[in-house]
C-alpha cells in the first residue's frame, strides 16, 4: 500500500476519502496491531482515536509504536516463561483433594466443577483461574481424575484431582 506522508500530524487521506490510521491495538474485523488501514473520518475520530485504538501514521508515532511493540513483545515472552514453570510444577504436584458428599454407590449429591478444582489449587499456590480448568462435563462421582489445565499460550498441563466422600456428622 503505497502510503501519503504526514509532516505535521495532519491527516493522510486515502481513496474515497478516508482516514489512514496506524492501529496501536488490535480491533476486531479491522486489523492488527501496527497495520495502516484506512477507516470512514468519524469511525477514526469518534472511536478508534479517543480510545488509543489508532493514531495518525507520522513518524514519531510509527517509532512510538516500534518501541511499545518491543516491551509488549518482552513482557509476552517473560509471561510464557512463568506459564511454563508453573506447568511444570503442577505437572510435578501430587494433586489435590476435594471432599463432597455422596451416596453409597460413590454418586456425588452436586458435581465437582471448575470452581472447586482452580479453588483446590489457590489453596496449594497455584494461581489457576476457573477459565484454565478444562472438563468434559462436571465430575459426578468419587475417584481419582486427571484434569487437564489450559495456562494460556498453548501450555498445557494436567492435575490429579482425587473426589472422596465426606462422612455425614450425625
Amino acid at each position: 500500500m503505497i502510503m501519503s506522508k504526514s509532516t505535521h500530524g495532519h491527516l493522510v487521506k486515502g481513496r474515497n476519502g478516508n482516514i489512514k490510521l496506524v492501529l496501536t491495538e488490535d480491533v476486531l474485523h479491522l486489523g492488527h496491531q501496527g497495520e495502516v488501514v484506512e477507516v470512514r473520518p468519524g469511525y477514526a475520530r469518534n472511536y478508534l482515536v479517543p480510545r488509543g485504538l489508532g493514531t495518525i501514521p507520522s513518524e514519531h508515532n510509527l517509532r512510538l509504536l516500534e518501541r511499545y511493540k518491543v516491551r509488549v513483545a518482552q513482557a509476552r515472552e517473560a509471561r510464557i516463561a512463568d506459564l511454563k514453570a508453573l506447568g511444570d510444577q503442577i505437572s510435578k504436584f501430587s494433586g489435590i483433594t476435594i471432599e463432597s458428599r455422596a451416596n453409597a454407590e460413590n454418586q456425588l449429591y452436586g458435581s465437582v466443577a471448575a470452581a472447586e478444582i482452580s479453588t483446590g489449587l489457590k489453596a496449594k499456590g497455584y494461581p489457576i483461574e476457573p477459565d484454565m480448568v478444562v472438563l468434559e462435563g462436571a465430575i459426578r462421582e468419587t475417584g481419582l481424575f486427571g484434569v487437564k489445565l489450559n495456562l494460556g499460550f498453548g501450555i498445557e498441563t494436567e492435575v490429579k484431582v482425587a473426589v472422596v466422600s465426606v462422612a455425614e456428622k450425625r
